[in-house]
């Protein structure tokens, strides 16, 4: 029989620390959001483009190549309009911790910057070297926050909040 994971209390869970990441916020010439839909779940899972920030790079940087590395748009078809002021974190579902990042973190801490796309639509490739999503739409900013997975929207609604004067 296989082993489905290791157990963790509540308290161990509350000790680990938040994995370092990024998040873009990538808006059309409309301004609608880009939101893509996971590969790696079997629920109808949307999210923006994310990722963890590499040892010695800078978030800027980070978010830039998690855009191209999940989306295939490369930097010069982006212009960076705003960040957030801190860090966002959001907490891993409790059963979801042993399994995800070895269990190393509760969730992540997440500094999003809001990008504007220049490019065309068919600039985008899902096809990357890593491919994260297996499909992918502009949605208006008010629609955005009801397709995420609900431990993420709390999040969502908080950049919303921070980016609205931009959108």
């Amino acid at each position: 029989m296989k082993h489905q994971g290791p157990f963790m209390t509540i308290d161990e869970i509350a000790n680990l620390p938040y994995r370092p990441c990024v998040g873009v916020m990538l808006i059309n010439p409309r301004g609608h959001v880009f939101v893509g839909q996971r590969l790696d779940r079997d629920t109808d899972a949307w999210q923006m483009p994310q990722g963890g920030v590499d040892p010695g790079e800078n978030t800027r940087t980070a978010a830039l190549r998690e855009l191209e590395e999940e989306t295939g748009i490369t930097p010069n078809l982006v212009s960076i309009e705003a960040e957030t002021a801190g860090l966002i974190p959001y907490d891993l579902p409790v059963a979801l911790v042993p399994h995800i990042w070895k269990g190393r973190y509760r969730g992540q801490e997440q500094k999003w910057f809001l990008m504007r796309f220049h490019g065309q639509d068919s600039q985008i490739n899902l096809q990357t070297a890593h491919p994260e999503f297996s499909a992918w739409k502009w949605v208006p900013p008010a629609d955005l926050v009801a397709g995420i997975v609900p431990f993420k929207r709390a999040v969502y609604e908080q950049v919303l909040a921070e980016f609205a004067a931009k959108l």
